[in-house]
This record gives C-alpha cells, structure tokens and sequence, in this order.
C-alpha cells in the first residue's frame, strides 16, 4: 500500500487530533528527495517485485511520530534526515514512506511525521524502540501505531467497568510427560489410520492412545519438543495435542502446502507449496510462509521461482533444497538463515528482516551449516581458480557476522561437515585428491568450538585411503564412531576428543577400539550416550548389532528382515525398526530393549510412518544427573517393586485367561453333550431301534478265514566241483 492511497484516512485523522490539514495545497507541497545513507536493504527485492500481489495490511505498518521539533522550511530537511536515520537502522522505510506535513501559511511543520514500513512487525519494534526516545531535553518522543488512533477514538467517555469471563482452562499441552509408567508416545501412519501408542515395554505390547482415518492428506511429524503433533492437508496445516483426545489447537491456511517444518523451540512453523508453470520453459513458481505456531498469523512469507530455492540443503520437491531456511541459534528461534548465491542471507524473528539489513556476503559458498545450541554459522567454501586459491571452512558469529575461526584446505574433492549436539566439537570431513589426482583420500579436521580460540586438530585413519561409509558423534559426550573400509564387511572404529593422563584430561584424539569386518553401513547412536548400534540396511538386510562403548562389547545381536528405518526413543532406553512400505512385504516394527533384547513386534499392511514423540530438555541439572547416576541401584529398588508388581499382574492375567480357555472348551463340549442325547431317539429310529451308544450291548463275532498261498520253490544249483 503506498502512501499516498492513504491521504484521505490520514487527513481524517488529523481532524481527529486537532490538527488543521483542510487548507493544506497539497500540490504545493514538494518533499526533498529521499535519502538511504548507503543502508539499503538487500531485502527490498522481494517487497518489488511487480510479479508478486502485495498482501493488504490495511494502517498496521504505519507509525506516527509526534512530539518532533517544529522547524522552518530551511530546517526541513536536517529534520527529516535525523528522523530517516533513526528510523531506517530498525527496518525497511517504504519509498516515500516518511511524510512530515507542514503549515500551508508558515511552511513550519508540525511536529510530528508518518512512517510507513514493509512490514507490520518492523513498525511493532520500531514503537516499541522509540517510544520515548530523547531526541534533547525539550523533544521527547511519542510514537504511536497509527491503527490505535481509531481503537482509542471507540473509547467510551464514560467508564464501565470490564466484564469478567469465567475462567476456562486450556489444554494441557504437557499431560503427556506426567504419565506414571514414565513411557513414551510414539504415533504410526498405516493404510489411511493415524495412530498414537504408549510403548507400554512391561507388558510387552503398545497401549493405544487415539485413533484417526483420514486424519492427514500426506504425513505427519512431531513438533521438535513434543508439544505438537502437525498434519497436513490439501488447504493448509493443523496441529493437534492437549489430553489424549489430540484436540486441534491451530490451523495454518496454505493452499497446497507440501512440506513442513518446525523451528526448535516450536515457536513457528514454516509451509511450502509450489505450482507448475503454464509455460514448460518456466519453472515452478514457489511459496513459503512462516506462520506463529501459537496464533497462526504469518509473520513473513517468501515467493519466487524454484531457481532461487535449489542451493544448498537436500533436495526436497520440484527440485527445491529442504529445508529451505535453516533455523539456529538454539531453542529460541532467534534466527533463521538461507543459501543463495555467493550469500547467505540470516533473518532474525524480531522483525522477520534480514539481520542487520544485509545478507552475508561469501563468494562461492555451497553449504553452511548453524551450532545446535549456539548463533555460529559454519560455511564451506571450495577451490577457486584451478586450485589457486584453497578451499576453506569458517566460523561466524552471529549477529556480528565476525569470522572466528578459518582453515584453509587443498587439493579438495568434497567437503561434509557434523556438528555435535553439545555444539562443542565440529568434525569436517575432507575427501582429496592424491598429488597424481587419480584417487582420493579422506581426513577430518576436528573443532573444539567451546575452547579457547577454537583449535583445530587433523586427524586421519591409520589407512587414510579406507572410504568413509558413515561418521556419528556421540551424543553428550566426547566420542565419535567412523565406518570405513572398501570391502564387503567394512571395519568400525571408535575415537575419544579426550585422554585421560595422570587423572587429568587431555584434549587430544585417541583411538579406543576397532572393530573388524561388520556387516554394517550405519550408525545409530543412543540419545543418552553410551550405546550405539551398528546397523546393516539396504545390502546388509537389516543386520543389528547393540554394542557398549564403555566397556567396548557386544551386548547382543539381531536381524530385522529388510528394515528400512532406524530410531532411538527419546530416552535411549527403546529402540524402533521398522518396514515401511518402500517394501511389499514384511510391512511393521519392532521394539527392542537398549541393550538388544526384542520386546514385541507389530505387523502392519501398507505401514509408511513410524515417529517417537520427542521429549523437551530435562529440567535436572548435570549435577543431579550425575547424582541420580551414583546412585541408581538406591533409586531402582522402587522401580524394581514396580517390575515385579507388573509381571505378577501379567502372570494371574495370563492364568486367568487359561482358566477362561478351559472353561470355553468345558462349556463347548457339555453343549454338544447335550445336543447328542436330545438326538438319541432319532439315531435308534435310523437304526431299527439299535441304541448305538450302549457300548456293552455291542456283539462281536469272530470269522476265522484259510486262505491258501501257492508257494514254488526255485533251486539255484552250484558246481562245487568248479575250480
């Protein structure tokens, strides 16, 4: 909406506060030409562009200044370049969106102006960051939103008081964790059935939870925490949570929305769609929008081609990279970032602007990835110029976007880079190429980001022309596990960040074991650490082996025919194998205990998902953790009763259930018992008045029969004679 589609509202208003506009010549009126100070957006591209309908926002991105010095034509200027200047470092000010009206007489102003932003959110911080801001002693300012001079115009002149509602409680979004057994959710997609389950492990067997037929048009996915549980839909997104009835707490309007994701602190929830184009020259025309997950209200949207969308990131639907924008900076959602070309462009959720209204300009990047649980951005960067200038890996610190750490590598093939979900190391694995570029080796270059001016170590195997199969950190802790090998049954070695000398650790990497020739090609490390899984899919057909790295053995051993998915729950005590419906046949699950036992398994036709319900963090400190650790043999003997308990539940059900199984049968055979004597006198009638059934009344006669067997003897003559 420009500006000046908005004079007669605003002349209105005017009226309203007393200000006198009505004899204004505004055609007489000529304002300066706009000034940007040399801090243009990068964003104002997409706000441009003439292929893309403006949403009406109505007056909610307009704010009004007041209380600003009243000064003479000569000043006017000074005047409004103090303001732009205050007022474009917060966001994006519309073209001839700052509008200060002067007397038609005195050509004085009258101390206050417009400002018209791109974004509603942009004018909401610039309020709230203004307000009250000292411009000198005499020029305080008052900075309203220009749609709450018509709310305060509704405000009776007489007051009454406020009608109180009763108070109804909302869903409790977190009963899910209270449960006493302290098990865990996990919901399945079979056929055209949603359904959530307890993994109910004592009993061996899932407890059902709720039930949906046709509750998705496409998939379904846990919000990060747990709180959620999002379907989607040929009009949009819904999700669902609250008791164990899954009431819809939010829709999210987006007509054929095809992928969804979640920032991790679940605050919002971006939607993708795209279109195909009437012309086949063109590409797929692409929308996203970010929606806040607890009101629904679009905070940003982004429209283009698919071109624009294709960098970086894996690939997705219509050839566009998923996701799309990557969210960082830990659980607060405070930022969100995308690959483009030669930049990468970091918003932050304040305004939902680009951070600091420019884009991280890196010529050549190709991949970037955020810390877990810090605003640090690390990019990769390949060989320019034939090799004249080096590949590299950085480090940036947001929102400063200060460089913190650089490596300069050579003679580069590939580059992959893993973060550990501490955010304490980064591990970036290097493929390159031997000087005679006919092979390639591969290294890692190890980070420890929490350490003092971040030190790099170079670590290799001790066979560095071994291929890397797979690469997994430990989760809370210091250790990593790398498949590697070129034969049919690779090796598995595991590796420590830390060395313990003289009860002091070490930063160093060392080796603690090897494991040789594993029918392996994954690796699924428990959430709690400790315990891993060296898993064999595709080729392998679905081989398990559950290994202790502290104690480094094999706990145990299995094999789940044609398994095509992998997950821990949350707690790390259950792990889920399941066939999907990528195979035909052997569709279902399996639930096994951490340490390789398998606990039941589930059978379902044309089975597609299979998702733990997520935990938020645990409220204990690492203390307390490490406390109920020492101790655990004190804290198990209640949940030992408890075990008990359920197995000698689980025993006098299953008497009980024999018990009720011979009862059936006893009563089964007393009712054709009966039904055989009430037809006794019609089976004596059939039979000439015979009771068949008296067994001592039956006569038995013997027949003795000759029968006379012709036998011929055959002589076999020998010559004993014969020499």
């Amino acid at each position: 909406m420009a500006l000046a589609n908005s004079m007669e509202a605003i002349e209105a208003r005017a009226r309203e506060l007393g200000r006198d506009l009505d004899s204004v010549d505004l055609d007489s009126i000529t304002l300066p030409p706009g000034e940007d100070f040399g801090i243009a957006s990068d964003d104002e591209d997409l706000f441009q562009n003439e292929d893309i309908p403006e949403l009406e926002m109505g007056f909610a991105n307009i704010i009004v200044v007041d209380n600003l010095p009243v000064v003479p034509p000569e000043k006017y200027e000074k005047l409004e370049n103090v303001i732009r200047k205050i007022y474009s470092q917060i966001g994006v000010i519309k073209e001839d969106g700052l509008w200060m009206p002067t007397h038609p007489e005195t050509k004085k102003t009258y101390g206050y102006c417009f400002i018209e932003y791109n974004t509603p959110q942009e004018a909401e911080v610039a309020r709230e960051k203004t307000n009250g801001y000292k411009l000198d002693k005499a020029h305080i300012f008052a900075v309203n939103m220009f749609d709450d001079f018509e709310k305060y115009m509704k405000v009776p002149d007489e007051w009454a008081p406020a009608e109180i509602k009763p108070y109804t409680p909302g869903e409790n979004l977190l009963k899910w964790l209270t449960d006493d057994k302290a098990r865990d959710q996990f919901v399945i997609r079979a056929g055209t059935f949603t359904e959530v389950y307890w993994n109910d492990a004592r009993r061996a067997m899932p407890e059902l939870v709720y039930q949906k037929q046709y509750w998705t048009d496409s998939y379904i996915q846990w919000s990060p925490l747990g709180t959620h549980l999002a379907t989607v839909h040929r009009q949009g997104a819904q999700v669902w949570g609250g008791d164990d009835k899954f009431v819809r707490l939010m829709r999210f309007a987006h007509p054929q929305v095809k992928l969804i994701d979640f920032s991790p602190g679940e605050k919002y929830l971006i939607t993708y769609s795209s279109q195909e184009p009437s012309n086949p020259r063109d590409t797929h025309r692409v929308v996203l929008n970010i929606f806040d997950v607890r009101t629904g209200k679009v905070m940003r949207d982004f429209k283009g081609s698919a071109d624009e969308f294709t960098t970086g990131g894996s690939m997705g639907v219509s050839g566009v990279s998923w996701p799309v924008f990557r969210w960082g900076g830990g659980k607060d959602d405070k930022y969100f970032a995308r690959l483009g070309k030669n930049v990468i462009s970091v918003y932050e959720t304040e305004t939902f602007s680009l951070l600091d209204k420019k884009s991280l300009k890196v010529e050549n990047v190709v991949d970037f990835s955020w810390s877990p649980t810090d605003p640090i951005i690390s990019l990769f960067v390949p060989e320019l110029g034939g090799g004249n200038q080096p590949a590299r890996v950085s480090l940036f610190q947001i929102p400063g976007k200060e460089e913190i750490r650089q490596k300069n590598l050579f003679s580069v093939s590939d580059c992959k880079m893993y973060w550990q979900n501490n955010g304490e190391y980064l591990a970036v694995q290097v493929d390159r190429y031997t000087k005679t570029k006919k092979s390639i080796y591969t290294g890692f270059e190890l980070f420890r980001i929490k350490e003092r001016d971040i030190p790099i170590e170079v670590f290799e195997l001790e066979n560095k022309n071994d291929k890397i199969i797979a690469f997994a950190w430990e989760p809370k802790g210091h250790r990593f596990a790398v498949i590697h090998g070129d034969g049919p049954k690779p090796d598995i070695s595991f590796y420590a960040m830390r060395a313990d000398k003289n009860n002091v650790s070490v930063s160093r990497v060392v080796k603690l074991t090897t494991l040789k020739g594993k029918q392996a090609n994954a690796l699924f490390w428990s959430p709690a650490g400790r315990f891993i899984v060296l898993a064999g899919l595709k080729g392998f057909n679905g081989q398990l082996e559950f290994f202790n790295v502290d104690d480094l053995e094999t706990m145990a051993t299995g094999e789940h025919f044609m398994a095509t998915d992998i997950m821990w729950d949350p707690t790390g005590r259950f792990l889920a194998t399941a066939v999907t419906s990528v195979h035909e046949m052997e569709n279902g699950f399996v639930i096994w205990s951490f340490n390789g036992k398998q606990i039941y398994k589930i059978s379902k036709d044309h089975f597609y998902q299979f998702q733990w319900r997520p935990r938020p963090p645990s409220l204990l400190t690492p203390e307390k953790e490490d406390d109920i650790a020492k101790n655990l043999k004190r804290y198990s003997k209640k949940y030992e009763q408890e075990d008990q308990d359920v197995y000698n539940q689980v025993d006098e059900e299953e008497r009980k259930r024999r018990t009720r199984l011979q009862e059936e049968w006893e009563s089964w055979v007393a009712k054709w018992k009966q039904l055989h004597e009430e037809e006794r006198s019609y089976r004596m009638e059939l039979r000439g008045g015979e009771d068949s059934d008296k067994e001592e009344e039956t006569e038995f006669k013997e027949i003795e029969a000759e029968e006379l067997v012709d036998v011929t003897e055959e002589t076999v003559a020998f010559d004993l004679d014969q020499d």
